[in-house]
């Protein structure tokens, strides 16, 4: 059975947002583009080189893919590219999009079932990364994302 590990930026207020930079993701005019950055340090380096150290495969709501999928294809090994490029990327959509990353696989039908289906299979474990959406709706239906939540401070809010 593989376990399905989380690993998203949440404030303790409840922000989550992508943290890559101004811009990267302003959905409903966030203006607060690459928050976490200014709390990176050695610790968090150590703890995201630990979680992208052993092979693992993804699971993403849609659009997390689509922000990943414009950057990572063409990020370079030494910028971390690598294990997300080699890992297989399954993508919960309500919608049937094009999938160009490599080794990306649309989730068929239910995102639960699916997913329920995924940590009962062969392979790495799936690791959740950002998916707001996705992970709320796996625990509305009792697919518990698992106990490896890794949080970072902040004191923004989205609104």
């Amino acid at each position: 059975m593989r376990k399905l590990i989380v690993s998203t930026f949440l404030t303790l207020d409840g922000v989550m947002q992508a943290p890559g930079g101004p811009g990267e993701d302003d959905n409903d005019g966030f203006a607060h583009g690459g928050w976490s950055v200014n709390y990176w340090d050695e610790q968090m380096g150590q703890v995201m080189g630990e979680a992208m150290s052993t092979p693992f495969d993804l699971v993403l709501g849609r659009k997390t893919y689509d922000i990943f999928a414009a950057h990572w294809p063409n990020a370079p090994e030494e910028a971390g590219g690598k294990p997300l490029n080699d890992a297989t990327k399954y993508v919960a959509s309500r919608s049937h999009p094009t999938l160009e990353w490599s080794k990306s696989v649309l989730i068929e039908g239910d995102a639960a079932e699916g997913v329920a289906a995924l940590k009962k299979g062969d392979g790495p474990d799936l690791q959740v990364h950002g998916s707001g959406n996705l992970i709320q709706t796996l625990l509305r239906h009792d697919r518990s994302p698992g106990d490896d939540p890794r949080l970072q401070p902040s004191n923004t809010r989205r609104r």
